[in-house]
């Protein structure tokens, strides 16, 4: 049943089939917008011999990006539309699904027939990686403000059970989730839908680069697959036992020394940066009692150490900053400040081995980042800010906005995109 109340958290639209309140509310902004339209007239004129973008346009005091397209909230979906928009500024993995050609599905009489899945039609064709393919092409083209990802959330209704309803979802939770379905379909392996693309065709993405998550690569191991070396040394008899785990996205907590300060400016200690994270992350770590370790020498659980290093980084490095913790009943969140280089992320030291690796290659500047606003994990609102051709936009939900540097690096990141540096690209570094 399609729920007529939209909701995220104080943030209500009751919104009809018909559209009336949108219709409401488009008549009052026209009426607002004509008191400024000459000033508007003079505006876009000075911003056209400017050599600012001609698509950005000053109303009211303030920017309006143009080709910028928001993603209408469906009740409760801005998890959703944080890791969209996110990914969406995420240029090679983007265009390799505007690429794509749109998907056939051949059954009966439509065979041969491009097919869209609606809500209406039958369960049995759904294509993730179409809805995604639809979503993202429709962002960037600036003939609309703002897109309805219905028939999206509609797939992933129907092939991630966790994500029915109109719940708040974690948009973290729901990325790996979209991620992880977005692999499995492109290999052929999900519904009978076979999208599986040979990545050797495309020359951006070579053979070379696989880390193989579940089989075969695709672009989404190619892009933000990475492998860590989990090392493990027991202290008693000094056995060293290693694995190589892929990832897509490396999780971190915020150290607990950093835990109650909340603000930027707040004055009491150091600040959190990323570089703590990271190092907590990374560093030799003694194993408590509840994670003994089976030595295989010793023939018994020990207490032993663990470090991680990375053996091999991803074209696009994803880091979560794990902010919310269960305590005896609650999911607690952790509203610590913690600072981020917008470029030139270096993570040489965390590799396995430096040496091996140009000078180039381990800098990271950063792409998009997702933020989670209010307390509770169920609760609060999702917004995300993303680089699109060297400025800076707010995607919260169907409103865009565009912002500047100075405003990102206030924000509480929850998820932070970073996509590596081009040689090319400068040495400025952070």
């Amino acid at each position: 049943v399609h729920c007529g109340s939209y909701r995220c958290d104080d943030f209500v639209v009751n919104d009809t089939k018909l559209g009336l309140v949108q219709k409401v509310r488009e008549h009052l902004q026209n009426l607002e917008n004509s008191a400024f339209t000459s000033d508007r007239h003079r505006k876009r004129k000075l911003l056209e011999n400017s050599s600012l973008n001609s698509k950005l346009l000053k109303v009211n005091g303030s920017t309006i990006a143009l080709c910028a397209t928001g993603l209408r909230n469906l009740g409760n979906t801005c998890f959703m539309n944080a890791i969209l928009q996110s990914l969406s500024n995420i240029q090679q993995f983007c265009c390799y699904f505007k690429e794509l050609p749109a998907v056939e599905l051949r059954n009966g009489k439509t065979a041969g027939r491009r097919t869209y899945h609606t809500r209406s039609q039958g369960d049995n064709n759904v294509s993730l990686v179409e809805e995604f393919r639809k979503t993202l092409c429709a962002l960037w083209q600036g003939s609309q403000t703002a897109f309805s990802p219905e028939s999206l959330f509609y797939v992933v209704w129907k092939i991630m059970p966790n994500f029915r309803g109109y719940q708040q979802q974690d948009a973290h939770e729901f990325m790996r989730y979209l991620l992880d379905h977005l692999h499995l379909e492109l290999q052929g392996g999900f519904n009978g839908v076979s999208r599986s693309v040979i990545l050797q065709e495309n020359s951006g993405l070579s053979a070379s680069n696989k880390c193989c998550i579940n089989g075969a690569s695709t672009v989404v191991t190619a892009i933000f697959g990475g492998i860590l070396q989990n090392e493990v040394n027991c202290l008693i008899c000094g056995t060293e036992s290693r694995k190589f785990d892929p990832f897509l996205d490396l999780s971190l907590d915020i150290p607990s020394q950093f835990r109650n300060k909340r603000t930027k400016n707040q004055e009491n200690g150091p600040m959190c940066t990323l570089r703590d994270c990271l190092r907590s992350f990374t560093d030799l770590e003694e194993l408590d009692e509840t994670e003994l370790y089976m030595c295989h020498k010793c023939k018994k659980k020990q207490k032993s150490t663990k470090k991680f290093w990375i053996q091999k980084l991803p074209k696009v490095l994803c880091l979560h900053l794990k902010r919310f913790h269960w305590t005896a009943y609650l999911r607690n969140k952790v509203d610590t400040y913690v600072e981020f280089p917008l470029r030139g992320l270096d993570m040489k030291c965390y590799l396995l081995e430096p040496e091996n690796s140009g000078p180039e290659s381990c800098l990271y500047d950063l792409a998009a980042v997702v933020v989670h606003h209010g307390s509770g994990v169920g609760s609060g609102h999702y917004t995300a800010y993303a680089t699109h051709e060297g400025r800076w936009f707010h995607f919260n939900d169907s409103t865009v906005t565009l912002t500047d540097e100075e405003t990102v690096v206030k924000a509480k990141a929850y998820i932070l995109f970073y996509v590596e540096r081009q040689a090319k690209s400068g040495s400025d570094k952070l």
